[in-house]
């Protein structure tokens, strides 16, 4: 099987994604599995290189993501000039190239240069100080690729859904809609099917307010908005069950029984995957016509050059986006025109010989 071409945006300089990019590859390995394309800067690569190792690696400097080289590192330079690498240090520069980067990753993503794109962390003040107009790699995805995105968070113990992604939580229960809850389910459930095989998936939802809302006693949102979604979604057909009060469902190990739990906001959710997985999940950007995945970490300044970061999770990410592209595929073929292949196949087997002789 053609190994896939993975496109790879650098993320902030000044963190950990060179690092942990570079220890990924640094497996020849990992590079049978896939093609990385490396969106930023061969200078910086090699800078962060050495702060860990002496080993020599070889980087193929491309002007065109469609020229990459299977089984070889492939570094599409965003910039020409020099830049300073301030380590552990959130700085315009190290928000302006990481904005370079992925703009350039998501066009080849959108021109189809590239089979999937992983995002190394970035750091959200540095983007917006450089103009970046968007809180997040989400949001951003959202506006410039088709679809409905959903963050879903995954790994080998859970998989866990936002309902909302970054917001302050004042903002969160007045975007708690009725359609947004059942927008996200039918999200859900498609991603299960399409993207990790899952025939029938089981969804939790959990509820917004302590207790899912004590039947109205704490708030209004769990039985007027929530409830009805999920009944809602039910009579469509998907195999959902909720709202569940969040403590208890995540205390009691409730979560086990069900293939993926659907969170109503950012902490509500991530506190407990990251408590189960943290450095071993990833995050996915479900329900958009393209694939993006990322590690579960961020910059991790405090580490930046000190040779301490963990490629565990950037590596899930590899894999996960190279799962997640097949899987897609092979969901979308077996759907495509089934009446059309069933025909076809019941013509394989109309040879003369079945036909009776006179």
């Amino acid at each position: 099987m053609k190994p896939l071409k993975i496109g790879i945006s650098i993320g902030d300089m000044n963190g950990i994604g060179p690092e942990v990019v570079l220890k990924t590859f640094m497996n020849s390995q990992m590079l049978k599995l896939c093609t990385p394309v490396i969106y930023g800067s061969s200078k910086v690569l090699a800078y962060h290189k050495n702060t860990f190792t002496d080993l020599h690696i070889k980087i193929i400097n491309l002007q065109d993501s469609a020229r990459a080289n299977d089984g070889k590192i492939n570094v599409v330079n965003c910039w020409k000039d020099n830049v300073n690498i301030d380590l552990g240090k959130p700085t315009k520069a190290g928000g302006e190239l990481a904005q370079i980067a992925l703009e350039k990753a998501v066009l080849d993503l959108k021109e189809e240069k590239i089979d999937a794109l992983v995002t190394a962390p970035i750091n959200k003040a540095a983007m917006q100080s450089a103009g970046f107009k968007h809180t997040g790699h989400t949001e951003y995805l959202q506006a410039q690729l088709d679809g409905h995105s959903l963050m879903l968070m995954v790994s080998d113990q859970i998989k866990i859904g936002l309902a909302t992604n970054h917001h302050p939580i004042k903002d969160v229960a007045p975007l708690i809609t009725r359609e947004l809850v059942l927008e996200k389910i039918f999200i859900l459930n498609k991603i299960l099917k399409q993207d990790f095989g899952y025939d029938k998936p089981l969804i939790a939802v959990l509820g917004l307010n302590p207790h899912a809302g004590d039947d109205g006693a704490i708030g209004q949102e769990d039985k007027k908005i929530i409830r009805p979604a999920v009944e809602a979604a039910k009579k469509k057909g998907v195999l959902v069950n909720g709202p569940f009060p969040a403590d208890g469902f995540f205390g009691s190990g409730e979560y086990k029984k069900y293939d993926v739990v659907l969170a109503m906001y950012h902490d509500q959710g991530l506190i407990p995957f990251k408590l189960l997985s943290f450095g071993e999940g990833v995050n996915f950007t479900g329900g958009l016509k393209y694939v993006r995945t990322s590690p579960d970490h961020g910059t991790a300044y405090d580490i930046a050059g000190k040779n301490m970061a963990n490629p565990a999770s950037f590596r899930k990410a590899i894999y996960a986006a190279i799962d997640i592209v097949r899987s897609r595929k092979r969901y979308l073929d077996d759907h495509a025109n089934p009446i059309v292949k069933r025909t076809s196949k019941m013509k394989e087997f109309a040879h003369d010989d079945d036909v009776p002789q006179s």
